[in-house]
């Protein structure tokens, strides 16, 4: 990746196809699942080296819950596996672990391996990965909704920043691009809110082939783009 390539502050990414990878091979959709946990391992690290300050997986939205019993203690399992053997190496390059979701519905097992991961992790700075676990973007609205109105908010106060400020993502940037594998061009109700203006990425590569050099190729795409923020053409020559 060259000196003058863009570097997103944000990335966020749609981790589909570990079942589809797992099907072309003939193999039980668990070590696609498996395979993904890998993948996701060296994007995370790969994002540290490069400087992306904040990366957010798609790890297990609030509508995954209605799998297969089996293939959702699987996910779990290689959740709590993840955490356990990582969480070392994230402190030891300064990485935080935050949580989009609510976590009050998982198993105690992995409940308190989210929070001892998070605790732990609380005082890196260099980086931030958040995890969206039991999370759904119309949710997420809605519970900032009932936040500020809890907080008896008038109507002149209910402005875009008190929104953002009751969100999961508080403090962090918006992501600057989404990248989406295994060829489906949704959003799939994540990050609704603050996907007002990012920039989309789709490859129909399944996660997990999904490496750090198709990270850089989505990057260096990313980078070549022009990005408008709701403006035209001719706003942008009149602005710059």
């Amino acid at each position: 990746m060259s000196s003058s390539t863009i570097i997103p502050a944000h990335v966020a990414v749609i981790m589909d196809g570990n079942g589809r990878w797992a099907n072309r091979r003939g193999l039980p959709r668990s070590k696609g699942h498996k395979a993904g946990t890998e993948a996701a391992r060296a994007i995370v690290r790969h994002c540290r080296e490069i400087g992306v300050r904040h990366l957010t997986l798609y790890t297990f939205s609030k509508e995954n819950w209605s799998r297969p019993k089996d293939e959702v203690g699987t996910l779990f399992d290689l959740l709590v596996s993840f955490l356990k053997r990582e969480l070392g190496q994230l402190v030891e390059q300064d990485i935080r672990l935050k949580v989009l979701g609510e976590l009050s519905d998982f198993p105690l097992a992995v409940r308190k391996a989210l929070e001892h991961a998070i605790s732990k992790s609380s005082h890196c700075r260099a980086m931030t990965v958040n995890l969206a676990l039991n999370y759904s973007g119309r949710e997420e609205i809605m519970r900032a909704c009932r936040s500020m109105i809890a907080d008896g908010l008038d109507p002149k106060s209910v402005t875009e920043e008190a929104m953002a400020e009751r969100l999961y993502t508080a403090g962090q940037p918006d992501p600057d691009l989404i990248i989406r594998t295994s060829g489906e061009l949704r959003l799939s109700n994540y990050l609704l809110w603050q996907a007002a203006y990012s920039e989309f990425y789709f490859t129909d590569i399944h996660w997990p082939d999904f490496s750090p050099e198709e990270l850089d190729k989505a990057i260096l795409d990313f980078s070549r783009r022009q990005r408008r923020f709701g403006k035209t053409g001719e706003q942008i020559e009149q602005d710059d």
